[in-house]
C-alpha cells in the first residue's frame, strides 16, 4: 500500500475510525526537512502493508487539521491507535530511526 494523502474532510474517516496503527506526517511543500522524510514513509508503507497504515496531511492545504492537533513545526510524525495521538516526534528522522520510534510507541 502506497502513502494515502488526506485531507480536512476525510481525516477522521482515514485516521481517527481506522483500525490499527497509522502514521501521520503533517508536512508542507516547501519544507525541506520534509522532502527528506517522504522517502522513507513511502518506503515503509509498502514493506510494512498490513502491518501500519501511512497518512500524510499538507498542513498548507488542511489548516484545520493541523490546528486540531496543535501542529506547530514541520515534519511532525504522530501514531495514532485506536483513534488516540499515541506518539508525536517532531522532526526529520533516517528510515531505521522512524522504524525504532514506531516500535518504542507501538
Amino acid at each position: 500500500m502506497s502513502v494515502i494523502n488526506t485531507t480536512d474532510d476525510k481525516f477522521d474517516e482515514d485516521v481517527i475510525q481506522s483500525e490499527g496503527t497509522i502514521i501521520v506526517d503533517f508536512w508542507a511543500e516547501w519544507c525541506g526537512p520534509c522532502k527528506q522524510v517522504s522517502p522513507h514513509l513511502e518506503a515503509l508503507a509498502k514493506e510494512k502493508e498490513g502491518e501500519i497504515k501511512i497518512v500524510k496531511v499538507n498542513v498548507d492545504e488542511n489548516p484545520m487539521t493541523s490546528g486540531r492537533f496543535g501542529v506547530r513545526g514541520m515534519p511532525t510524525l504522530m501514531i495514532f491507535k485506536e483513534g488516540k495521538v499515541a506518539a508525536t516526534h517532531l522532526g526529520a528522522m533516517s528510515k531505521s530511526r522512524i522504524e525504532e520510534w514506531i516500535a518504542e510507541s507501538a
